[in-house]
């Protein structure tokens, strides 16, 4: 069992904590055709798969951001 203790120096207690540290996401489902999902799995490995989507979204993500706004107002951009 993995333990880990943070010193609380207000309450001159210790605090501990078990398991793994947290790692700061929130689980979103997203739904892939099964063809995709198996495409990914090729790749990357069955264990693979949450990285690689997240990666993914984080690339276009970056990719989009950089666009320069639209004209027409809408906020809305042409998906390629």
């Amino acid at each position: 069992m993995d333990v880990r203790f943070i010193f609380d120096i207000e309450r001159r207690e210790r605090i501990h904590f078990m398991g793994r540290p947290p790692l700061n996401l929130k689980e979103t489902k997203v739904r892939l055709p099964r063809a995709t999902k198996e495409r990914i799995k090729a790749l990357v490995g069955n264990y693979g798969i949450a990285t690689f989507i997240r990666e993914a979204v984080e690339n276009e993500l970056a990719r989009r951001e950089a666009e320069p706004p639209t004209t027409d107002g809408t906020g809305e951009r042409e998906i390629e």
